[in-house]
């Protein structure tokens, strides 16, 4: 079944509930690095219920929008590629709340039958308690296999762009070997990152990480680096996927500092490769 331009652009779920608690919030932090040291009075309270009051992690918000990439759009799924992220916090994420979800397919783009359609999708979340507005998300999907539909031409949200100096700041976070089977309990299940087999079989030597969970390294090392671990700083976290991490992988975030701009681009230097391109991350003003 090809990709139909005006059944794509019908696309939308409304008031979609979605509840998440204090466990979901620790799982996502210890799932990107955080508690590591038990110890540090800084990265407890983002992984231990009691003591200080517990914060989270702005790019949780990534991981509590149910099938934000469905697979039953028409497309061959096994050749989408989820190559761009964006997040807005209006309000720092709650420990634990009961959500309201507005999900819309916001643009589709024919790229032609060589090379793919390029399809953009938002979500919104609403506190259900009160209709506040919590956060709003968005990727970008390339699906390769499926140009040609007769939807109109277009690249989406520019990227952006860091500026052309050295990095500001730097920080190096390492991956464990199981980083990836630990990630996939926040809910994709994809097993690409899990089965060996497969991972050989599509050409890694092992199973992948999650590109979602190199965004949330990026987060954790700004969070460290530059924000003191003050999670409320963070309102809005953009990025795009350029290769992908394998578990046990170091991976540097460097770092350029303007205003309440943090640009950022992510590299794993043992194998001279860069991951995440294009960072932008937006502080309180």
């Amino acid at each position: 079944m090809a990709l139909n331009y005006d059944e794509l652009m019908a696309t939308s779920v409304v008031d979609l509930p979605h509840s998440y608690s204090d466990t979901d919030s620790m799982l996502y932090a210890i799932s990107i690095g955080l508690g590591r040291n038990a110890a540090s009075p800084d990265e407890l309270p983002y992984v231990y219920e009691q003591g200080e009051p517990m914060r989270t992690v702005p790019t949780m918000a990534s991981v509590l929008v149910p099938d934000m990439s469905p697979p039953d759009l028409g497309w061959d799924f096994s050749q989408v590629l989820h190559i761009e992220q964006r997040l807005e916090l209006y309000r720092p994420l709650p420990i634990a709340a009961d959500l309201l979800i507005n999900k819309r397919i916001a643009a589709a783009y024919d790229h032609g039958p060589k090379r793919g359609a390029l399809v953009l999708y938002e979500a919104e979340a609403r506190l259900a308690k009160d209709d506040t507005a919590l956060f709003k998300i968005g990727n970008t999907i390339m699906a390769r296999a499926d140009g040609g539909f007769g939807g109109p031409r277009g690249t989406g949200p520019a990227p952006h762009r860091p500026p052309r100096r050295e990095p500001d700041l730097s920080c190096d976070l390492d991956t464990r070997s199981d980083q990836a089977l630990l990630y996939r309990l926040n809910g994709d299940r994809n097993p690409l990152h899990a089965d060996p087999a497969l991972a050989r079989r599509v050409g890694y030597p092992v199973p992948i990480l999650h590109g979602l969970c190199t965004y949330g390294i990026a987060c954790h090392a700004i969070l460290k680096t530059i924000c003191a671990y003050d999670y409320t700083l963070i309102t809005g976290f953009d990025a795009r996927f350029s290769a992908p991490v394998l578990p046990g992988d170091t991976i540097t975030t460097d770092m350029w500092q303007d205003g309440n701009i943090v640009s950022f681009q992510c590299s794993v230097k043992e194998r001279d490769i860069v991951v995440l391109k294009n960072g932008k991350c937006t502080l309180t003003a």
